[in-house]
């Protein structure tokens, strides 16, 4: 989970459809600003290229009880089935923290060591905590078939996207006057990148072999 800059308008249609006795909050103009807005990744787990998005609601509506919550844009997130599947757990209501508000990477620390995720909160406050229940369960709850081949499909993407870090920074460390590699750097460690939180973390982890990539993790 990395911090979401939001564009403050909402789409056109939250309005006319909040009208409406059955109306929709997940029309094409509100996939697409959410789209944009995430940098087309799943808030939670940051998979990115969703072919099959959802919109998420931060805090549940309840069946339409809190019919509120049902069209506030503020409360609408993009995210992949997966994660959309494990945040409906109870347990998750009103728990996890608006990353359009709150900077994930303040309170909580990403980790991927040895092909495993390890998500941990580094403040001691019940959001943090449950969020980074969340995100690990994204990673690592394979309790069923299904979610086992889905959290196997986003480490191996994760494994990917780290080892193409690792092998950029060994090539920077060894040449670090070749601006190529910096730029390529600048790129993978942007908030705008696949699984950006991971990689931002393992660069911050080890920022005295790296401290002229510190402007990148701003």
């Amino acid at each position: 989970m990395i911090k979401i800059e939001r564009n403050p308008i909402p789409p056109s249609s939250l309005k006319i459809e909040s009208q409406k006795p059955n109306g929709v909050y997940n029309k094409p103009d509100v996939i697409q600003r959410l789209k944009e807005d995430s940098n087309d990744k799943c808030y939670i787990c940051e998979l990115g290229g969703l072919s099959d998005p959802e919109v998420e609601h931060l805090k549940p509506h309840h069946g339409r009880k809190i019919l509120e919550r049902v069209f506030d844009w503020n409360n609408l997130f993009y995210v992949c089935p997966h994660c959309n599947n494990l945040k409906k757990e109870a347990k998750y209501d009103d728990k996890i923290i608006d990353c359009c508000v709150v900077d994930p990477e303040n309170i909580i620390e990403q980790c991927y060591e040895n092909g495993h995720v390890k998500v941990l909160n580094i403040v001691d406050e019940e959001c943090a905590i449950m969020t980074a229940e969340l995100i690990q369960d994204s990673f690592e709850k394979c309790n069923t078939g299904i979610r086992e081949a889905a959290c196997q499909y986003r480490i191996n993407r994760l494994a990917d996207e780290m080892n193409v870090l690792y092998k950029i920074l060994e090539k920077h460390k060894e040449e670090p006057e070749l601006q190529r590699y910096k730029r390529s750097l600048k790129a993978l460690l942007s908030r705008t990148s696949i699984f950006a939180a991971f990689k931002r973390n393992y660069v911050r982890k080890h920022i005295v072999d790296y401290p002229d990539l510190k402007e990148f993790l701003i």
